[in-house]
């Protein structure tokens, strides 16, 4: 952990797979070659990620699955696959420290582009216009899965034939979470007393066969994972040619470039007043990366990642943790008050998200 990350030293453990063989080469271009590169995939992710907002959306509508829910399994779970391209080619190199700093980073990313989105929103707070519990209860439950990663980091991984037993525990907790909010949001455990305007605006369903629409988000995730797999390799190769820590590039600069599907599926989101399927995305999403710990076992030459993990790590979680937490109180207030277009929860979450930086900058290894 804390190592700088050199394409070079992958040929002592290089995968067989020549497409695992190419990234590699990838990740070794010149910086203006991995530049191009990046932005090239940056495009392509936009480009797919606010398609696929709409997508869902016609799906959630057309299937009776509930805007929270969708969010949460559909548009959650496709714009991971950015996270689960970096963490398996992470993994899978040796680089354990830049795949599990990815997943928590991408944790906190996600939950501040949530502010981006209460700028976008602009008039009142976000979190005002939210009134259905199914978000809590997503929200809830990515709290105390980021306290499990945490609780694990500190009491250490045990290596279960290979994959780590912490890893495994976390992958079947977060599926029991992922099947408790989809009842919950089934039931009818109260009701707020008005709805927002304009908040669940029912539209026309004219997108053609089921079996069209279903191919159509098959394509765009597919293009997601291309592009999220490019941005998290030219961004590791960034990094190895600016000599940046692994835990810190893992937690910014590669985090923020896998979290760029959800920016643009939140941000369209907003705009197109399907305020559940915003916040369920980003709670999903987290739900999702945290699980991908098991994945990077597998792929890890090294046993379980988190068993080379530290105090870095765990005030990332915790980091995420409390940002999440303070999304959550402004779901429980319901206020409309603002400052510069933003409500106070998501003021809150720049500030938790920059004392944790901090935090993690004051414990980073050398090297």
């Amino acid at each position: 952990m804390g190592a700088v990350y050199k394409p070079d030293e992958l040929k002592k453990n290089k995968p067989a797979h020549p497409v695992v063989r190419m990234l590699e080469q990838i990740a070794g271009l010149p910086l203006a070659g991995l530049v191009a590169v990046f932005l090239s995939a940056a495009g392509l992710v936009w480009f797919a990620g606010t398609r696929l907002t709409h997508a869902v959306d016609r799906i959630a509508r057309r299937f009776d699955l509930g805007q929270a829910f969708a969010g949460m399994v559909l548009l959650g779970g496709i714009t991971s696959l950015p996270e689960l391209a970096a963490v398996t080619t992470s993994s899978a190199t040796g680089d354990a420290s830049l795949a599990v700093n990815n997943l928590l980073g991408s944790a906190a990313v996600n939950v501040l582009l949530l502010v981006l989105a209460d700028i976008v929103f602009g008039r009142d707070a976000l979190t005002g216009v939210i009134g259905k519990p199914a978000t809590l209860m997503q929200g809830v439950l990515g709290m105390m899965l980021l306290a499990l990663v945490a609780v694990i980091v500190l009491a250490g991984d045990v290596d279960a034939g290979g994959v780590g037993a912490g890893s495994v525990f976390v992958l079947a907790v977060s599926l029991l979470m992922l099947r408790l909010s989809s009842r919950y949001e089934r039931r009818d455990v109260w009701r707020p007393v008005e709805e927002a305007d304009g908040e669940e605006p029912q539209a026309e369903d004219d997108d053609g066969s089921s079996l069209r629409l279903l191919g159509g988000v098959a394509l765009l995730g597919g293009a997601i994972l291309v592009g999220g797999a490019l941005l998290s390799l030219t961004a590791e190769g960034i990094a190895s040619q600016t000599g940046l820590s692994t835990g810190l590039v893992g937690f910014l600069l590669v985090a923020v470039a896998t979290s760029l599907p959800e920016l643009s599926s939140v941000t369209e989101a907003v705009r197109a007043k399907r305020y559940e399927l915003a916040i369920g995305d980003i709670f999903g999403t987290n739900l999702f990366n945290l699980s991908l710990l098991a994945v990077a076992d597998l792929a890890s030459p090294d046993g379980p990642v988190l068993a080379s993990t530290g105090p870095f790590e765990v005030i990332g979680a915790l980091t995420a943790l409390l940002m999440t937490g303070a999304f959550v109180v402004g779901l429980l207030e319901r206020r409309d008050r603002t400052l510069l277009r933003m409500g106070y929860d998501s003021v809150a979450v720049i500030a938790i998200f920059a004392a944790g930086v901090s935090a993690m900058a004051m414990v980073m290894p050398a090297g």
